[in-house]
C-alpha cells in the first residue's frame, strides 16, 4: 500500500516536480507561490534556487530544458508579467527536456496588486493550461506536465491559486522516476529565434495546439461527471470543489486541461443538461470561447469578475440564500501594520517629520502608505519607484522632486530596481533613493536572495554589495546608514532631496522577524516624566498604546528598537536590559 500524506497544494506540486524526475528548479518567491520552492529544496535530489527574478527563472528552466533535463520555473500571477519575454518564445523553441512553469494567481487579492488571469496571458502565448482542483490533482498534474511538454514539445503551464496553494488535502505518494537526459542536437530552426527561424515555428506552434485541442477530448482530466440533466456546470481548479459542495446531484464537466479546450466534450456536455453554467474564478475564459461556438450557458452575468468564489456565492445565485454561518459579522478595522521594531518604520519616520513623499514599491514596507505612516505615495510593480521618481523629475523639473524620495526593498532593488537605476544614471536623473535592506526577502515569508549571502538550500555563497553595486552603475554618492540612526537619516535625507546628484542611502537593519535575532533590551515608560504629549505614538508601534490616559509600552511585543525613545522630547522612554 502506498504512503499517505495531508500536503499543502504548493508541497504537492513539489512532490509532483520530484516523482516527475525534475532535476533544476528556478524561481522568485511570491505568495502564493512560495512554499512550492521551499519544500522542494527539501529533496536533495533536485537543484533548486531562488532567481533574481521570474523573467531569469524561465530562462534558467529554458537551459535546463534545452540540455535534456527536466525543469520547474515557479511565480506568482504578476511575476509571469515579468517572465512573459521568454514565455511567448519558449513557446516558439518548444522545448527538449519537458518544462512547467506553475503560475499561482490570487483571486481575492489576498497578497497581490492587482487579480489578472494567467488563462488569458497562456491563451496569448500559446501554452497549454493545466489546473487542479486539490493536492493530489496538484501533485498529478505536475507530472502530467512534463508528459505533455515533452509530448507536444512545449512549456506547460500550472496554474494555481490562492486557495488551492494554501489548502490541504491526502496526497498518494509514489517513487521518483529519473528519466534518461534527452540528447542534446544543435537545432538553429528551433533554438535560435531569429526571424527566418521564428516564422517556421509560429507554423508549428498552431499545428500543435490543434493537436492538442483534438487530445484533449479524450484527456482523462477532461471528464464528465453525469447527474441531474436539468443542471450542468462547465468548470476547473478550486472552483469545482464549491459546485460538488452546493450542487451535488448536479452534472459537472470538469476541465483540466483549461487551455486549449475540448470543442466537441463541450458543446456535447452543454446539450446533453437544460441550464448549463459555466463556473470559472476571475476572468470568463472558458465562457467567451464557450459562447463564440453559438453554445448558450450562463456566467459572468450571474458571477462576478472580481474576488474569490466560494461555495456561499454560488448558493447566493442558486438559490437566493446562504449560510447562517457565512453571514457578515461586523468586526472593528484592523488595518495591516509593519511589525515591532521594523527597520522601516524608523525611515518612514523620518521622511514623515520631513513631510516627504515616496515613490513606493512592492514589499512589507508598502504598509507606509497608511495611517500612521503616510508616506508611500504610490506602488505600482516590483522596481517601479525609482523609475517613477525618474520620470517625475523629467517630466515636471527638480523643484517637484524636493520633497519626493524613491523607496525600495533590498531583494525587489535585485529584482527589477537595478535596471531602473541604470536607467536613471544613463539619463542624468538627480533624486534620492531609498534602499530598505533587511537582508531578506521579508513579504514573503523571509528568503534568502542574491545580497543575503545564502543560497536556497540554506548553503554560504557570495552577498551583492549593494553599496558597490549602486557605485558600480554609476552612482557617485551611496550612502549606508543604519535604519534606526534617525539623527543621520535625517540630515542626509534632508541634504540629498534639494542637491543636484543622484543619490542613494542604503538604511541598514534586519528584519525584526528573521531568524536568531535576538532582542536583549526592551523600551518602558517613566510615568512621573511622562507628559503624555503621543510623540510616540506617531510612529505607529503596535506595542505602544494609549488606555485610559496611560500610554504604555507591551514588554511582550517591544524589542527594544529605541525609536520611540529617539522621539521622546522629554527623556520618560529609557531601553533597559529584559
Amino acid at each position: 500500500m502506498k504512503e499517505k500524506m495531508i500536503m499543502l497544494g504548493n508541497e504537492a506540486i513539489a512532490r509532483g516536480a520530484y516523482e516527475a524526475g525534475v532535476e533544476l528548479s528556478s524561481a522568485y518567491p511570491g505568495t502564493p507561490s512560495t512554499e512550492i520552492s521551499e519544500a522542494l529544496c527539501k529533496y536533495e535530489d533536485v537543484y533548486t534556487e531562488w532567481a533574481p527574478n521570474e523573467k531569469v527563472a524561465v530562462e534558467v528552466a529554458f537551459g535546463a530544458s534545452v540540455s535534456g533535463k527536466r525543469a520547474l520555473a515557479c511565480m506568482k500571477h504578476v511575476g509571469l508579467n515579468v517572465a512573459s519575454d521568454p514565455l511567448y518564445t519558449f513557446a516558439y523553441t518548444g522545448v527538449n527536456g519537458g518544462a512547467v512553469i506553475v503560475v499561482a494567481d490570487d483571486p481575492g487579492l489576498a497578497s497581490s496588486q492587482n487579480e489578472q488571469d494567467t488563462r488569458m496571458v497562456a491563451r496569448s502565448a500559446h501554452v497549454p493550461v493545466l489546473e487542479p482542483s486539490d493536492s493530489q490533482e496538484a501533485k498529478d498534474f505536475t507530472v502530467l506536465g512534463f508528459e505533455l511538454s515533452e509530448k507536444y514539445d512545449t512549456p506547460v503551464i500550472l496554474r494555481t491559486t490562492t486557495k488551492l496553494a494554501h489548502s490541504q488535502s491526502v496526497v498518494e505518494l509514489c517513487e521518483r522516476t529519473l528519466k534518461p537526459a534527452v540528447p542534446y542536437e544543435r537545432n538553429l530552426r528551433k533554438y535560435v529565434m531569429m526571424p527566418a527561424s521564428a516564422i517556421g515555428r509560429h507554423v508549428f506552434v498552431e499545428d500543435r495546439e490543434n493537436r492538442l485541442a483534438k487530445d484533449a477530448e479524450t484527456l482523462s482530466i477532461n471528464r464528465v461527471e453525469k447527474g441531474d440533466n436539468k443542471i450542468g456546470f462547465i468548470t476547473s481548479g478550486i472552483a469545482y470543489q464549491y459546485v460538488k459542495e452546493v450542487c451535488p446531484e448536479a452534472s459537472v464537466l470538469k476541465l483540466g486541461l483549461v487551455n486549449p479546450l475540448p470543442k466537441k466534450l463541450i458543446e456535447d456536455f452543454v446539450s446533453s443538461v437544460e441550464t448549463c453554467y459555466v463556473f470559472e474564478e476571475l476572468e470568463p475564459v472558458i465562457e467567451e470561447q464557450v459562447k463564440s461556438w453559438g453554445l448558450k450557458v450562463l456566467g459572468k452575468e450571474l458571477f462576478t469578475k472580481q474576488g474569490e468564489y466560494s461555495a456561499n456565492l454560488l448558493k447566493k445565485v442558486l438559490y437566493g440564500k446562504t449560510d447562517e454561518v457565512y453571514k457578515k459579522v461586523d468586526v472593528p478595522n484592523r488595518p495591516p501594520i509593519l511589525c515591532p521594531g521594523c527597520p522601516h518604520r524608523s525611515v518612514f519616520s523620518v521622511l514623515k517629520k520631513l513631510k516627504i513623499h515616496a515613490a513606493g514599491d512592492i514589499g512589507c514596507y508598502t504598509l507606509g502608505a497608511v495611517a500612521p505612516l503616510d508616506v508611500i505615495d504610490t506602488t505600482v510593480c516590483m522596481g517601479a519607484s525609482i523609475s517613477t521618481l525618474h520620470g517625475m523629475e523629467k517630466a515636471s523639473g527638480k523643484e517637484f522632486i524636493k520633497n519626493w524620495v524613491a523607496v525600495i526593498g533590498d531583494s525587489t532593488f535585485l529584482h527589477t530596481g537595478i535596471n531602473s537605476l541604470i536607467g536613471a544614471v544613463y539619463n542624468k536623473s538627480t533624486g534620492t533613493v531609498i534602499i530598505l535592506d533587511n537582508r531578506t526577502t521579508g513579504m514573503t515569508g523571509h528568503q534568502e536572495h542574491s545580497a543575503t549571502g545564502k543560497t536556497l538550500k540554506g548553503e554560504e555563497t557570495y552577498a551583492i554589495d549593494l553599496a558597490g553595486l549602486c557605485k558600480s552603475v554609476g552612482v557617485q554618492r551611496v550612502l549606508e546608514i543604519d535604519a534606526f540612526d534617525v539623527e543621520t537619516l535625517e540630515k542626509e535625507i534632508k541634504a540629498s532631496v534639494v542637491g543636484d546628484e543622484l543619490t542613494v542611502i542604503i538604511a541598514k537593519a534586519p528584519c525584526a522577524l528573521l531568524k536568531g535575532q535576538k532582542f536583549p533590551n526592551r523600551c518602558e515608560i517613566d510615568q512621573s516624566t511622562c507628559k503624555k504629549c503621543k510623540m510616540c505614538l506617531k510612529i505607529g508601534c503596535p506595542a505602544i498604546s494609549m488606555r485610559d490616559g496611560v500610554i504604555s509600552i507591551d514588554e511582550t511585543m517591544c524589542n527594544g528598537c529605541g525609536l520611540c525613545k529617539n522621539y521622546c522630547k522629554f527623556g520618560a522612554i529609557g531601553v533597559v536590559k529584559r
